[in-house]
């Protein structure tokens, strides 16, 4: 069981690595849930639709500088952990950020991704992100809760266009 999910978890961020979000999101359940700093998610297609709405995005403004690495994979059981760092122009601002982040699955009994929630200093994020604006305020809900509802719409958007 532990074997079949560390594959989940590095077929995951190999493809990550290679900007492929269909086989990204082909390793969650259908019920699964993810949250992180900006995004809370139910179910495969949303979930499915963020990574490949990032996948693109970052390939169509960035892919020149996209990077990603991963190490720390560790599973017991149903559950996992990875850290994961990634170097990429966020697409709205075109300002390079580093991110590191710290993951934590569930899995099903046939190693698709149950639950995976990412963790990460958001105020650090979106300095980078956002430039001064993320500087002064990044520590407020209130931007926070503008930079969740703006990936929220545009989310929703690429779903609604097919995505």
């Amino acid at each position: 069981m532990s074997a079949i999910n560390e594959q989940t978890i590095r077929r995951f961020y190999d493809a990550f690595a290679k900007l492929d979000g269909d086989t990204m999101a082909r390793c969650y359940a259908p019920d699964a849930v993810f949250n992180d700093e900006v995004f809370s998610l139910n179910g495969a297609r949303e979930i499915g639709g963020m990574w490949k709405m990032l996948c693109s995005a970052t390939q169509a403004k960035g892919g020149h500088v996209w990077r990603l690495t991963y190490r720390d994979v560790a599973v017991d059981g149903n559950s996992g952990r990875a850290h994961w760092d990634a170097h990429y122009l966020f697409s709205a601002t075109g300002r390079t950020v580093d991110n590191s982040i710290d993951a934590r699955m569930t899995f099903t009994p046939d190693g698709l991704i149950a639950t995976h929630t990412d963790s990460f200093p958001f105020w650090t994020w979106a300095r980078q992100a956002l430039g001064l604006p993320g500087l002064l305020m990044g520590w407020s809900p209130i931007l926070r809760n503008k930079v969740r509802a703006t990936a929220a719409a545009n989310l929703a958007l690429y779903l609604a266009r097919g995505g």
